[in-house]
């Protein structure tokens, strides 16, 4: 459960630190509309990855199924700034598939925790194979990370690709190159 209260007090510290004061006009409400802000971002902490898997019986259905472009936002865990990108994920089906809208959702539940870009791709798929049992899943995140762009050595063009693939992607070599084939 996430403390409303103690992100309001920590937002209010924040703007102490920096010189500001929270109770200017402009600042007044600003503690509230953090907390909100935070509860929104961290929401993938609650919940249950079962209530996201609508399964169906796969009519013996054992094609790729690709599901590209997800558009997801994150918070770099060393950093607290924003990940944004853009995830594609295929797999194949044993004897369920999964309702077209889950995907999306496993790869938003999973974005709204503090992250790595490493831990985040593998973690969605894994989340796939856990509620599908699918013959083979594949992953590929590709994001801008705001900590490099805003500070250190504010690279404002650089994106970072990562990829995790299980099963049948992993084995063998040509279905693997369709998925990245397919994804573009």
């Amino acid at each position: 459960m996430i403390d409303t209260e103690k992100l309001k007090k920590a937002c209010t510290l924040i703007l102490e630190a920096i010189g500001e004061n929270p109770e200017r006009e402009g600042l007044q409400d600003t503690p509230r509309r953090f907390a909100e802000g935070w509860k929104e971002l961290c929401s993938g902490y609650e919940g249950d990855d079962k209530t996201l898997a609508t399964a169906f019986d796969g009519e013996s259905y054992d094609e790729m199924v690709v599901v590209k472009d997800i558009e997801f936002q994150s918070l770099c865990e060393h950093h607290l700034l924003p990940i944004l990108g853009k995830v594609s994920v295929g797999y194949i089906p044993d004897k369920k598939i999964i309702g077209l809208s889950k995907i999306p959702r496993i790869v938003e539940r999973v974005a709204r925790r503090l992250q790595n870009q490493e831990r985040m791709t593998m973690q969605i798929a894994d989340t796939l194979i856990k509620l599908l049992d699918p013959k083979g899943v594949a992953v590929k995140v590709s994001a801008s990370h705001l900590c490099m762009q805003m500070r250190g050595v504010k690279k404002t063009t650089a994106k970072m690709d990562t990829s995790a693939v299980r099963g049948l992607f992993r084995n063998d070599p040509k279905t693997r190159e369709e998925f990245f084939r397919m994804i573009g």
